[in-house]
């Protein structure tokens, strides 16, 4: 069963009266609430898609960093419900670290809040971290309040060709060695490409400029853009999760499997990908069975 609910209010009705709920289309629970640039936070309803969000933001000077492919499409709650990030992951973090509030609607209807308007909230239990990344189904986003940050100054995105794994290492921990302050750390093989290592930076224009002349004698000549990425994962959604430290031996494990990997966190998505395995499923089925007791949201 699919809902489509003009309002919160009207969510609150249907959750308890369905059997099964596959899907929720939040299409018109999608309002930009409140924002408030001088403390750099952002209320929005979670209908709303990531990039009219930025744009809101972006008429201010201010921006949520994150960056998860296809902003057009992905909405609030997607984005929220799946943990959805980028290439800026590694400078930037994940969308569960800018949350500082949530509205979520329950499977017997019940609307709670957690969190707040404001950074400094530190009242009750943080729920937030729950139900970001639970895919839905504990319950249903419809709200969500974030801190901001300005929009950098300038970026600048380069990109370098290596000739094997071992080369991109060597490359790798001279980065991790120096003063540099990457927001992007991408090693990637797309289809016929060759092996690519991305670093990008964010910030004040000169900050960017000395640090992007200073990867230059690392091999990072050629201006790139972050499109891999999204062009990549739209039809390769499937990721694995390693040690940073693992990364390279996993790749070779990879063999000629096209991949993009964020170099910095240990994330790798390739089509052989499978869903990370659930530490403690007895422990998530029993979160589950005290959300949702009558299993209306999928599991």
């Amino acid at each position: 069963m699919t809902l489509k609910p003009g309002s919160i209010s009207e969510l609150q009705k249907l959750l308890p009266e369905s059997q099964r709920v596959v899907d929720v289309s939040l299409e018109a629970i999608a309002e930009f609430i409140e924002h408030v640039p001088e403390d750099m936070t952002a209320t929005v309803q979670a209908g709303m898609c990531l990039a009219v969000f930025q744009k809101r933001l972006a008429a201010s000077g201010q921006w949520l960093p994150v960056d998860p492919p296809n902003p057009e499409a992905v909405t609030i709650s997607e984005m929220l419900a799946k943990n959805l990030s980028g290439p800026r992951r590694f400078g930037c973090g994940t969308v569960r670290d800018w949350l500082i509030g949530l509205a979520v609607v329950m499977p017997d209807g019940r609307l709670i809040r957690n969190g707040g308007k404001v950074v400094k909230n530190v009242a009750g239990f943080d729920l937030c971290r729950l139900f970001v990344g639970a895919r839905g189904t504990l319950g249903i986003i419809v709200e969500a309040a974030f801190k901001l940050l300005p929009l950098p100054e300038a970026e600048a995105y380069l990109a370098r060709p290596c000739e094997s794994l071992g080369a991109a290492e060597e490359v790798l921990e001279k980065i991790w060695d120096s003063d540099l302050q990457p927001t992007v750390l991408d090693l990637h093989r797309i289809e016929t490409e060759s092996l690519t290592l991305v670093v990008g930076f964010a910030g004040p224009s000169a900050d960017v400029r000395a640090q992007s002349s200073e990867v230059y004698g690392l091999g990072f000549v050629d201006e790139t853009s972050l499109d891999y990425d999204a062009t990549f994962r739209h039809s390769i959604p499937g990721f694995s999760s390693v040690a940073p430290g693992q990364l390279v031996s996993t790749l070779r494990g990879l063999r000629d499997e096209p991949f993009v990997a964020r170099a910095g966190n240990g994330v790798i998505y390739h089509p052989g990908a499978k869903s990370p395995e659930i530490h403690s499923p007895r422990l998530e089925q029993r979160v589950k069975e005290i959300f949702d007791p009558k299993g209306v949201l999928p599991d």
